[in-house]
């Protein structure tokens, strides 16, 4: 992030620039010098005096004439927050056949994930001009910290730092939509079932696709294994990139890792709860609600390299010898990538 640039005081007494009565009374001064015309030699002519205003008439430049008055902004918030409403009682918006309700993805869904992104994880973005401007690309990340949040956070990355202001697609596992309210909201967030099927439809109709190929296994990890990417599945991603002709885009996360360490795994509970894992930390499950609190690391999210798909002919999707390079090619990339990210890193939390 850019340095803020300082702009200097002048000698002017600070009483006269921090009211709005001293800056008035500054004007009145200077017209009535003004209206006597220039001083000799000033290269000037005579100057109008400044017109006096009344006391609650803003001069020009003040943030209240320019904003419509002070309180314009606040009526055009409420404004909106009620025709947003009006729409979501009259049925007056739309979704998609994937369910995805982008109105209240941008309106509501990323604001209330974007605090979690900009100030406790403050997630730190590179490369996102890897990811094309239009058009499909798959987005293939790293998965890792127990729950699930390191999706989220890559969802709010691409929207708020591509130019085009993309919409990242997930690829979500069978268990987020036999969730009861999970399912409906990761519907209307645009999270599709991991299949193929649904991969490739939202890809050939130009979308940023993402899928995490770790899945359960690189989310619930034990913590001695962090950030040592699990296997890739059978390369199905690279089949649907291939089908559909768009470039596979490697995608590294750091800081999700800490944010609950896990270290135990409670596999009879996990039976009983029908979960592929359940979780043990230092703060879960000893203090109850309190230990769901992620730790507030400090996240890097690079976008890497994009790999091509599209000059490879219709039949490549069934060569399974070019699925395992190109799988191990954006693995290997992904995993390089981490520890690099990981040398440059100075802490944890900072």
């Amino acid at each position: 992030m850019a340095d803020a640039k300082v702009i200097p005081f002048g000698d002017e007494p600070r009483s006269r620039r921090g009211s709005a009565g001293g800056r008035r009374q500054h004007a009145k001064d200077g017209a009535a010098k003004r209206s006597q015309g220039a001083a000799p030699g000033s290269g000037s002519g005579p100057l109008k005096p400044v017109p006096e205003r009344d006391a609650g008439e803003p001069e020009p430049g003040d943030p209240e004439e320019q904003d419509g008055g002070s309180g314009s902004g606040w009526e055009r918030r409420i404004a909106g927050g009620l025709a947003f409403l009006r729409r979501r009682l009259t049925g007056e918006y739309e979704v998609d056949e994937f369910g995805y309700d982008k109105e209240l993805t941008d309106q509501v869904l990323m604001s209330l994930i974007r605090p979690l992104y900009e100030n406790y994880f403050r997630v730190e973005v590179k490369g996102i001009e890897n990811i094309p401007s239009d058009g499909g690309a798959l987005v293939v990340a790293n998965h890792s910290g127990t729950l699930p949040l390191d999706g989220l956070m890559m969802q709010v990355a691409v929207h708020d730092n591509h130019p085009a202001e993309r919409h990242l697609r997930l690829l979500a596992a069978d268990l987020v939509f036999m969730l009861p309210v999970f399912n409906e909201l990761a519907r209307k967030a645009g999270h599709t079932l991991a299949c193929a099927e649904d991969a490739e439809r939202l890809l050939q109709r130009g979308e940023v696709v993402g899928v995490m190929p770790e899945g359960f296994k690189g989310i619930g990890k034990p913590f001695g294994e962090r950030y040592k990417l699990q296997r890739f599945g059978r390369g199905g991603f690279v089949s649907t990139a291939l089908r559909a002709g768009v470039p596979i885009v490697p995608c590294s996360i750091v800081g999700a890792e800490e944010i609950y360490p896990m270290i135990g795994n409670s596999r009879t509970l996990a039976r009983l709860l029908g979960i592929p894992y359940f979780p043990v930390t230092p703060t879960f499950p000893w203090l109850g609600p309190l230990g769901l609190l992620p730790l507030p690391t400090k996240w890097t999210i690079q976008f890497g390299e994009p790999i091509p798909t599209d000059g490879y002919p219709p039949e490549a999707a069934e060569d399974p010898m070019l699925m395992f390079n190109l799988t191990d090619q954006v693995r290997e990339q992904i995993q390089h990538t981490l520890y690099k990210l990981l040398v440059q890193r100075r802490s944890v939390f900072f």
